[in-house]
């Protein structure tokens, strides 16, 4: 059932917080005269513009008005506070008479105007400048319109910001400031908490609003009202001295903590009161309202109406309770929403008289509403970090820099000590665990095995590049490769012939005049080095039927490396067949408790070294040594002795698990001894073992095809060079037939006599015919000249990578990528009688193999 308008929606006013008051203070003055008389006037010069814009910003932040705009105001006050922690840790301003102690700072307060504290140190002036903080940022979420998505939404962060200063403002000067006989309530802790707890109730009535506006479920609206119903039950609570079990729930504790404070009931105006008071009232009837919706969808129509009683009682209570002076806004949404309510109450107990009949059940059965928060307070250390700041950077007098030094090296030298202890503790453990093989003996109980984690990175490499059935794949590869190359010489072979036989068939037709030399001569290099070649491939081939022979036969042993996950491979620990006093149960979960112990202490040794890290980066002294008047060694000690709680909480976490590690050593005595746990430990050396062997032979078989591929590829480069090479061969030599055929022919009919007699130098068209021959001049060729280039020439060392297109397989082991690669010019194999064999040859032992023996 769709829900209906929230009353929720129609709630638009909120609370923003004015800012304290002040008067003026001169502060460049005193403190330029500190600095004179502890430093220098040259000090005092050089610090000239840190003391103008310190003396700049203190007058703006008297003279702030309601044209202010609050982000320019947000941003100086944020700046002050920076600059008042500089002065603080540099100055010592109170009424002692070496200090600066012409300086009183004077606040009024927010809530009581007549009310005004006075001191003499910076305490209440930083309090101050926070309180205003959370207060500019409360004003500046009030002024967005939150009629839109939009603006609930910054209204919402600007909400959890004011949140944030006033958190801060609790946990770093309200004590501080609280202390002395001058101060005001608005600042003090159990104030700004309140404060805290109500800019965080309308940055989620925010959130709640949007949610609606969304169109989200009933229980997510639910949850989140609830929420925001919550946070306004406890700013209640510390308003006055009254008990809301009946709403409050699971707050009721706390709440009733917070009434030990110092009462501010009578510090506010009662329309506050009576303002967060109906709001809660309303946002706690408001999730009944949402859950009770919920409830009809599924309907459970007996814990409907018990809800929507409880939000009704809720309304009714809150209206008869509330201080008068409420908002009529608030009024409006809340007799809208009992409005609703009552409707829903009432066609609830229609259906369940006529067709559910279900019992309603007592409000004290019913289980506190659901609850979530999506709001916090925004951290606002970084915002007010004044480490990075300059102002007053030079000004740190010797005696205070050097006892600080001092300080810090005592500091050190604890935390570098337990550090130490916390480090010797954690790998004492990890050793004893390890001796003990646990926990890896109880996981393999419960059927899950632990591989070793080098062994198991090993298997998984293995998977990951294709596992033993990839092995085949790349073998395909390589003898495609080894056909491609047996192609490229039998194609090499036939374009030779082919020169060579067209050569012979015209020098047996024209006998003596053709005098051009005869194939033989010219392409013996290119016939040895493809003799060469054939050699390589066949040796080549051998080779590959090795590889082909070692994958077979260990396809077997590799099969292991399939599983997955690899522990399923592994041996499992049984259970004893046969139990004489069925207190396996018993032994396992001991062990288990004492594993569980010995974990907790760990996480604590890490909280422990991290606590000591914070203690050293919170551990600020400077302010103390700077105002200090007594010796320093007195200071040493009491601020040293902060650090004896965590050092006594080490001790006690140490001695705490060497007890409990010579107890788990005795329950994994009888843990073994019940489970048999060394026939399972030798087992799995067994089975590791075996992965070992696999992983190897896996490992060698691929390195050896990786070396083929890389063989064959690189051959393949060098054979299309030859074939490149011969082609470019046959095309000279075809010119050269052509222009001779002329020749002969203008002999044979008379034509070209004198031509004839100097056919040993003269150059030939390279068309036959003279009809046919071009008017322009034709590159000279002459019948004896030597093939182009390369052809009877010894070829360089080929590049083991083709050029121009990389390395396409791992380089070899012990070379280097570019080094020359495998011999190509070897003689062919012993017994092969191709086309390239060279009979007189000496046929050494073939060298090039790129397997493993």
């Amino acid at each position: 059932m769709a829900a209906p308008s929230s009353s929720s929606m129609a709630t638009n006013i909120m609370l923003a917080i004015n800012e304290k008051k002040t008067v003026s203070v001169d502060l460049y003055r005193p403190l330029r005269n500190y600095i004179v008389f502890n430093y220098s006037e040259r000090e005092a010069q050089n610090l000239e513009d840190d003391l103008q814009t310190l003396k700049e910003t203190r007058t703006s932040i008297e003279r702030s008005s309601a044209a202010d705009s609050l982000p320019a105001r947000r941003d100086l006050l944020q700046s002050y506070f920076k600059a008042l922690t500089a002065v603080e840790s540099r100055f010592p301003i109170s009424a002692d008479k070496d200090h600066v102690n012409s300086v009183t700072f004077t606040w009024y307060d927010a809530f009581k105007s007549r009310n005004k504290a006075a001191q003499q140190n910076i305490h209440l002036e930083k309090a101050a400048v926070l309180f205003n903080l959370g207060a500019v940022h409360s004003q500046i979420g009030l002024a967005f319109d939150r009629s839109t998505v939009e603006g609930r939404r910054q209204a919402s962060h600007s909400y959890m910001a004011a949140a944030g200063a006033f958190a801060y403002l609790r946990d770093s000067a309200a004590t501080k400031a609280s202390i002395g006989n001058s101060t005001t309530v608005d600042v003090s802790v159990e104030c700004v908490g309140m404060l805290e707890r109500l800019m965080l109730a309308q940055a989620q009535e925010c959130v709640f609003e949007n949610t609606i506006a969304k169109g989200s479920s009933p229980g997510v609206c639910a949850k989140i009202s609830r929420q925001v119903s919550v946070d306004f039950l406890l700013i209640i609570c510390l308003f006055k001295r009254q008990s809301y079990r009946s709403l409050v729930g699971l707050y009721y504790e706390e709440a009733a903590a917070a009434l030990n404070v110092a009462p501010l009931s009578q510090h506010f105006d009662k329309t506050w009161v009576s303002h967060i008071q109906l709001k809660a009232a309303l946002f706690h009837a408001e999730a009944c309202y949402r859950y009770s919706l919920e409830l009809h969808e599924k309907d459970e129509i007996g814990e409907e109406i018990a809800r929507l009683n409880i939000g009704i009682t809720a309304l009714l209570d809150a209206k008869r309770s509330s201080p008068r002076g409420a908002p009529q806004q608030i009024l409006d949404a809340i007799n809208k929403l009992e409005t609703n309510l009552n409707s829903n109450l009432d066609r609830a107990m229609k259906e369940n008289d006529r067709v559910y009949l279900m019992r309603v059940p007592p409000v004290s059965s019913l289980p506190p509403l659901p609850s979530f928060s999506l709001v916090k307070s925004v951290n606002m250390n970084d915002v007010l970090d004044a480490s990075k700041d300059k102002m007053f950077a030079s000004l740190v007098p010797d005696s205070s820099a050097k006892a600080l030094s001092r300080y810090t090296e005592m500091v050190d030298d604890i935390i570098r000590t337990q550090a130490e202890k916390l480090q010797q503790g954690s790998e004492l453990a990890r050793v004893s665990l390890k001796e003990m093989n646990l926990p890896d003996s109880i996981f393999a109980l419960e059927g899950h095995s632990v591989l070793p984690t080098a062994l198991r990175e090993d298997v998984e490499a293995v998977q990951v590049s294709g596992g033993p059935a990839g092995l085949q794949g790349e073998l395909q590869q390589l003898q495609d490769l080894r056909r491609v190359n047996h192609e490229l010489l039998v194609q090499t072979e036939e374009l030779l012939q082919k020169e060579a036989a067209e050569d012979a068939q015209f020098r047996s037709q024209f006998g003596a005049r053709w005098t051009r030399p005869q194939s033989n001569t010219l392409t013996k290099n290119l016939l040895d080095r493809l003799n060469r070649f054939a050699g390589n491939l066949k040796q080549a081939g051998d080779s590959d039927g090795k590889i082909e022979r070692s994958l077979r036969d260990n396809m077997a042993l590799m099969s292991i490396l399939d599983s997955h996950p690899i522990e399923s491979a592994l041996p499992t620990l049984a259970r004893p067949i046969m139990s004489l006093d069925a207190n396996e149960d018993a032994v396992v979960g001991a062990l288990k408790q004492s594993l569980m112990q010995l974990e907790t202490l760990g996480a604590q040794r890490a909280r422990l070294e991290d606590t000591l890290k914070d203690m050293k980066t919170k551990d600020e002294i400077l302010p103390k040594l700077m105002t200090s008047t007594g010796s320093y060694e007195d200071l040493f000690r009491k601020e040293i002795a902060k650090y004896d709680h965590i050092c006594e909480e080490i001790s006690q976490n140490l001695q705490a698990q060497e007890q409990l590690l010579l107890q788990i050593q005795a329950q994994n005595s009888q843990f073994a001894s019940t489970f048999n746990v060394e026939d399972y430990k030798a087992s799995c050396e067994k089975c590791y073992k075996q992965i070992e062997a696999a992983i190897s032979k896996y490992r060698e078989i691929r390195e050896n095809i990786n070396e083929g591929l890389k063989f064959y590829v690189t051959l393949q480069e060098a054979i299309t060079n030859i074939k490149q090479q011969s082609s470019d061969f046959a095309m000279t030599r075809s010119i050269q037939c052509r222009d001779m055929i002329e020749d002969v022919q203008r002999q044979i009919s008379g034509l070209g006599f004198q031509d004839g007699r100097n056919s040993s130098t003269q150059s030939y068209p390279s068309q036959p015919g003279p009809t046919n021959r071009p008017s322009a001049p034709r590159p000279q060729t002459s019948y004896n000249q030597p093939p182009p280039s390369g052809y009877g020439q010894q070829p360089p060392p080929y590049s083991m990578y083709p050029p121009g297109g990389g390395n396409p397989y791992p380089p070899q082991q012990g070379q280097q990528p570019g080094a020359p690669g495998h011999e190509y010019g070897q003689p062919a194999y012993p017994g092969w009688r191709g086309s390239y064999y060279n009979p007189q040859g000496q046929q050494p032992p073939y060298q090039g193999g790129h397997y493993k023996q």
